[in-house]
């Protein structure tokens, strides 16, 4: 992640600072009270509310910098969505992870049906530039429709046995949901997700053996330039 694309003029904290809360907020399951807590200890005084300033400005930015693994035709795509409630109405984050359990994509839809299958199928080929090995879904009618549609020679699974791994990648997200008591908007939920999501794919060890320590340690070190480099100020 380098800072030579973000700019920060006008804020008063060294940019290690900012990236170091961020990373915070983002990496673990804490509140923005909380992060201002943490930084008070090392005699950082800000608000919560500025952090919510700096996660909002600069979380995408940052996570549009950080490395994506390499696609392979070899991958397995496993789709799931979970529903979640904002302001008395359900909506669905439809989500795709690889057999690594590396998020692929997520976008927060307002269907549970073909058409958001389709949405998302169209998007992760758009993304990946290519088809997977297979794909395995739930027992949703909608995935094989829509599969159909826009990858009809690729394999299909459909049994909720086999799609753990896309389940089990909805657990954290919905211990940020119960930690700042529910999302209030459909925007502020995909914004959240996007960054949530790139930050967490940095600690998905590498089981593939198309993804090798070296490129897992690489990633790693995207972080480094902004939030380990904020350490010097603790």
């Amino acid at each position: 992640m380098t800072s030579s694309t973000i700019s920060y003029k006008h804020h008063r904290f060294p940019p290690q600072i900012i990236a170091r809360a961020v990373w915070l907020y983002f990496r673990f399951p804490l509140s923005l009270r909380l992060v201002e807590e943490m930084l008070l200890e090392r005699g950082i005084v800000v608000s919560y509310e500025t952090i919510r300033r700096w996660c909002r400005k600069f979380g995408a930015a940052y996570a549009k910098q950080l490395r994506r693994k390499k696609p392979s035709r070899k991958d397995i795509w496993h789709l799931d969505e979970v529903v979640i409630s904002i302001g008395g109405r359900k909506h669905w984050p439809w989500r795709a992870v690889d057999q690594d359990g590396y998020v692929l994509d997520e976008i927060v839809q307002t269907r549970r049906d073909t058409k958001a299958a389709k949405r998302l199928l169209v998007r992760l080929l758009k993304k990946q530039g290519l088809s997977p090995k297979r794909i395995v879904t739930d027992k949703l009618r909608s995935y094989g429709a829509a599969k159909r549609d826009v990858m009809s020679g690729v394999e299909h699974r459909s049994h909720k046995g086999l799609n753990n791994r896309a389940e089990n990648s909805h657990v954290p997200l919905r211990k940020r949901e119960r930690m700042m008591q529910g999302f209030r908007s459909v925007g502020g939920l995909q914004r959240f997700i996007s960054v949530f999501s790139a930050v967490r794919n940095l600690f998905v060890a590498p089981h593939a053996a198309g993804h090798s320590q070296q490129s897992y340690s690489k990633a790693h070190a995207a972080l480094r330039p902004h939030c380990l480099q904020a350490q010097e100020y603790y």
